[in-house]
């Protein structure tokens, strides 16, 4: 992997990355409303909702808000042109960590109460999801001999039969990195959970536009982790990724809207005992059988 296709990867990624990422968010309202007997919004009103706050002065609380929130995109962009131009896992996962990180940062800096209590709440998620996501890279390498995303397609079955519980792990954090119920506890797309929206209170116009645009390609990140595991050597194996992918993205939705928040503590606990048991497990039996 170089430079130059990790840079192409970057530039395929932050062109298509936000138009699949919108198309998915109003796929997720549609539904969403079907499941509460409504008829919903437009299929592209995620980007009616996106081009307005563009057109909208930039008014912040911070200076400094609006360049957290710029680098948070940066880096979640980066993260998604390492993955999709097959390189290197572990570096995807510190990329997009450090995404994560500047949000959080953009949050505190509005020094509002609701937006650093927001900031805390996230900061807890990523503890709470961030060793199943290190012990899934590691277990990737495991399976593979490599960090590289690219070798999944060497590989003479897809690996998901040799780390299903990591997989299984990694459905469980999908809920936490996603910000969906019953784990949305920074900020929710939800009107009934919250009065103000966490994190994002203080945010309007061009910048909350950019959050929902690094929100699209978060998405469409996280939801090409999961179609790694059902990658192999086949071609027609990129057919049966996208369909589970697909389910599985439904599978959020359903338990989006049908679980009510959960308290971090609960959270946290939750998080670190799946991580402990599918991932701590998985990867051992893995060492094992290597020697």
């Amino acid at each position: 992997m170089t430079i130059i296709e990790t840079l192409i990867g970057t530039i395929a990624f932050t062109i298509f990355g936000p138009i699949l990422g919108c198309l998915l968010a109003g796929l997720d309202r549609k539904i969403s409303a079907r499941m509460q007997g409504r008829v919903g919004p437009p299929l592209l009103q995620p980007y009616y909702d996106v081009r307005k706050l563009f057109e909208k002065e930039r008014v912040t609380v911070s200076s400094t808000e609006f360049t957290y929130v710029v680098c948070a995109l940066i880096f979640a962009l980066i993260a998604g042109g390492i993955f999709f131009s097959g390189g290197n896992l572990l570096m995807d996962v510190f990329v997009i960590t450090l995404s994560s990180l500047f949000f959080i940062m953009a949050a505190y800096s509005t020094r509002s109460p609701y937006a650093e209590i927001g900031a805390s709440r996230e900061t807890l998620q990523v503890m709470a999801y961030e060793p199943m996501v290190l012990l899934m890279a590691v277990g990737f390498y495991l399976a593979t001999s490599s960090f590289n995303v690219d070798s999944v397609f060497g590989q003479g079955a897809p690996i998901f039969l040799k780390i299903w519980l990591v997989f299984l792990g990694v459905l469980f954090i999908l809920t936490i990195k996603l910000r969906k119920s019953p784990f949305d506890l920074s900020m929710s797309h939800h009107a009934h959970q919250e009065i103000v929206r966490g994190m994002t209170t203080e945010m309007s116009g061009p910048t909350l536009g950019l959050v929902e645009i690094m929100h699209w390609c978060e998405t469409i990140l996280f939801m090409g982790w999961v179609g790694m595991f059902f990658l192999w050597d086949n071609p027609l194996s990129w057919i049966l990724a996208i369909v589970l992918v697909i389910l599985i993205y439904f599978l959020e939705i359903f338990i989006d809207n049908n679980f009510a928040r959960v308290k971090w503590q609960a959270m946290l606990k939750s998080a670190w005992l799946v991580a402990l048991v599918a991932g701590g497990i998985n990867i051992a039996w893995l060492i094992f059988t290597m020697f």
